[in-house]
């Protein structure tokens, strides 16, 4: 799978083909070239482009904080906080949040992604256009510090060498599968905040208490740290990429 969020690769991908670079089907194949099966309500994507829609923006939201998606029915709510992502219209108002799952017998599973549609009332597109990159980027550096220090008091080794090793694979990796057209400042912050969140999210789930043998106490204490971490990166995430759209969209200069 790729680094990148399935919302976000379809918001890039779907703006660029709303600017007539590409049709939808081609910009869904670009969007998903490691999943093995596309489905649902993705029709509505030219629905919303024959309503004059010309930048798809993105959320991820979690249970407890869905303030970056716009207001919807409980069934829309619950289900990108359980998915984790979705993307949406902000003027006529919108949402598709995806269900990723495994499909075929043992030895032969493939990945698939069922896109459901939901009403959801218009964004004003100015809570969209204030959104800046320098303070995008200085919120997450400074929560970054924030959660180092409190690492830090927390103390211990939380993983072995092979939690190490696996974080240190998620760093290398390059970001992919995205349109030529986005912008290079944020391309580089939305590489930076999906590696924070990568790596937050796959350790916040480790049940192993390390070599190191972390009391239970300690262990819950860096697990909810590495939680509040990856929802901040995923923030900065969301906000970057939903600058880059605008870009692509030509709301504002590259």
């Amino acid at each position: 799978m790729s680094e990148l969020p399935a919302s976000v690769r379809l918001a890039l991908w779907t703006t660029a083909s709303w600017r007539g670079d590409l049709g939808t089907t081609d910009a869904l194949r670009r969007a998903f070239p490691d999943l093995d099966h596309v489905a649902g309500d993705l029709a509505r994507l030219d629905v919303w482009r024959d309503l004059g829609e010309r930048a798809l923006f993105v959320a991820l939201p979690r249970p407890g904080d869905l303030s970056r998606m716009p207001r919807g029915s409980a069934a829309a709510t619950a289900h990108a906080a359980d998915a984790g992502e979705c993307v949406f219209v902000a003027g006529i108002g919108g949402v598709l949040v995806p269900t990723l799952s495994e499909f075929g017998p043992d030895g032969d599973v493939g990945v698939r992604a069922d896109w459901t549609a939901y009403e959801a009332d218009p964004v004003p597109r100015y809570r969209l256009e204030m959104l800046d990159l320098r303070d995008i980027e200085r919120e997450l550096m400074t929560r970054l510090r924030d959660h180092t220090a409190r690492f830090e008091e927390v103390g211990g080794h939380p993983w072995g060498q092979e939690a190490r090793a696996e974080a240190q694979a998620d760093l290398d990796t390059a970001l992919w599968g995205i349109p030529a057209e986005t912008s290079g400042r944020a391309l580089r912050l939305m590489s930076l905040a999906s590696n924070l969140s990568r790596v937050a999210h796959r350790n916040a789930n480790r049940t192993s208490l390390g070599s190191a043998g972390l009391d239970a106490g300690t262990a819950a204490t860096r697990t909810r740290l590495l939680r509040d971490l990856a929802a901040d990166a995923d923030a900065a995430l969301a906000d970057a990429t939903n600058v880059a759209v605008m870009t692509i969209a030509g709301w504002r200069p590259a």
